[in-house]
């Protein structure tokens, strides 16, 4: 027990038993079966007893982490008694063989590799050993567009020269090396603020998904008119251009303009594919960019283009440069999403609602690993799918999952549209009743968001009268005069956004021609 004495006041805390850390079980569920292989080849290598196998073989056995059993496993040996260091021990271990099995399939692994050993035959005064290495180092820096590791060569070249001039050797030409360590540092600087750049769109883009007000458009255009978006010529690499164009795409996707979106997200993919050296260095940004192409196919109902693309996208999957679970996860979840947004577009919800085991067995499989932002689109998806199908409570039950894990920061725009389309659903469960209550909520919650649209509550107000009447023939007068003020907003292109999550003009078409939704969309294509 703790005592706490604070201006004669005694308070008493009970201790309490910290849950345990669970990160060496994240880390040893995440090997594959050749990381394993290596690390236990690794191990049998090194002498002595070897404790932390027996930890690693116990915990890769579990399905999940329970201190408690390990000990009880254990009890009576005396590694037990130190766990946490022996845990750390092992966790420290797994890097260490990681970092070796990855050695020299990271560009960036390489290059730390052909460092270190340019310094160790430094160390030992080989200098002519050393200089090789140092050429051959910097021509892959180059070929990679890797100025940082360049510009510490070219440093290593200055220390090598003075021990040439000791030598008595003055051949190399010491003003070429101060021009190339200059031009070095120009990419350095110029790459490092096109990154900067796209942090600020990608903050737009990830809070938001699109530009939802006043302030966040001047962002936007803030960021498409600065000097080295605007300008030409002013990326000074391959890698800085590919980055100059995504943020250009990404600006004209923010503001819902794909035809733009389009040719500047070709445009990166054209730098990219004409460097496979850069490319495969940067395969997150290469499937970031396939991602927004296939949006622009499906929003301009280039379905065939899309399905191919889709397909390629998932071939890259395990070929050099996008070998990482990361990428394989994005890939998983990006073409999951997409897919299902495709079939929507087309209306083939059937369709859809079919690939849905398929898309949780990987969501099971990946875990922990899949971001919030793709959990949070393909649960909205999910609701979607089932909304198309007519299967109105197994959409609210996939709805309600989204509505009740609200991210301030992450993706307002689907939280925000998901209230709207909880107020369909309840219409179509004719919970007519509740629907006061939820229209009061949803106020409530949209008044608190920075939104600039008019068409949320131009349809919250029809559907407040919808669920105010019992007559069918006053519904359909509703449902008319709703598709006419809806018609009209749709003529805005800021009030279009709405159209990217629920197809508003197919539901009121659906209900003044009586036919399905997807019937609808499908007339509406």
């Amino acid at each position: 027990m703790i005592l706490i004495i604070n201006l004669g006041l005694i308070v008493c805390f009970k201790n309490q038993t910290m849950k345990p850390s669970t990160e060496l079980f994240k880390l040893i569920k995440s090997l594959t079966k050749s990381e394993k292989r290596f690390f236990k080849l690794s191990s049998s290598l090194q002498s002595g007893e070897k404790n932390y196998l027996k930890i690693f073989d116990f915990i890769e056995r579990q399905n999940y982490y329970d201190e408690s059993e390990l000990k009880q496993e254990f009890e009576g040996e005396t590694f037990i008694k130190h766990l946490p260091s022996e845990k750390n021990h092992l966790y420290k271990l797994i890097l260490k063989s990681l970092r070796a099995y990855y050695s020299e399939q990271s560009i960036s692994s390489t290059m730390k590799q052909e460092i270190k050993n340019v310094e160790i035959l430094y160390n030992k005064a080989l200098y002519k050993e050393c200089e090789k290495f140092v050429g051959r180092a910097k021509a892959t820096a180059k070929k990679y567009e890797k100025f940082y590791y360049w510009f510490e060569l070219i440093n290593w070249e200055k220390r090598l020269l003075d021990s040439a001039y000791e030598a008595g050797e003055f051949s190399t030409d010491l003003d070429r090396l101060v021009e190339e360590e200059e031009m070095v540092i120009a990419k350095l600087r110029n790459l490092a603020e096109y990154s900067m750049i796209y942090s600020k769109i990608n903050l737009v883009f990830r809070s938001g998904g699109f530009s939802r007000n006043e302030e966040e458009r001047k962002v936007v255009a803030d960021i498409s008119d600065y000097h080295l978006i605007k300008g030409k010529n002013t990326a000074l690499s391959s890698k800085a251009a590919s980055i100059c164009y995504c943020i250009k795409g990404l600006c004209a996707a923010t503001n819902r303009n794909y035809q733009d979106s389009f040719q500047f997200f070709n445009r990166t993919r054209e730098i990219l594919d004409g460097n496979p050296f850069i490319k495969h260095d940067s395969g997150q940004r290469y499937v970031m960019t396939l991602f927004h192409l296939l949006r622009c196919h499906i929003d301009n109902h280039q379905f065939e283009q899309a399905e191919e693309l889709i397909a390629d996208i998932r071939d890259l999957s395990g070929k050099k440069g996008f070998n990482s679970v990361d990428i394989d996860v994005r890939i998983f979840g990006n073409t999951a999403i997409q897919e299902l947004d495709l079939l929507h577009t087309k209306g083939d919800f059937k369709r859809s609602v079919d690939l849905i085991p398929s898309i949780e067995k990987s969501q099971e499989e990946y875990g922990e690993k899949v971001s919030k932002e793709v959990e949070l689109l393909l649960t909205y998806n999910k609701a979607y799918c089932y909304f198309g199908t007519e299967n109105y409570k197994k959409a609210l039950q996939y709805l309600n999952d989204v509505l009740n894990d609200n991210e301030t920061n992450l993706r307002q725009d689907i939280y925000s549209f998901s209230r709207l389309f909880n107020l369909v659903i309840h219409y179509e469960l004719g919970n007519y009743d509740f629907l006061e209550y939820v229209i009061k909520s949803t106020n409530r919650y949209l008044s608190k968001q920075s939104r600039d649209y008019q068409i949320e509550n131009t349809c919250i107000k029809h559907i407040r009268k919808l669920a105010k009447t019992d007559s069918e023939l006053n519904r359909l007068e509703i449902f008319e005069k709703m598709d006419i003020e809806i018609a009209k907003l749709l003529e805005v292109e800021d009030e279009q956004a709405i159209m990217e999550y629920f197809n508003i003009s197919a539901w009121i078409k659906s209900k003044t021609k009586k036919i399905s939704f997807a019937e609808a969309i499908k007339e509406l294509a």
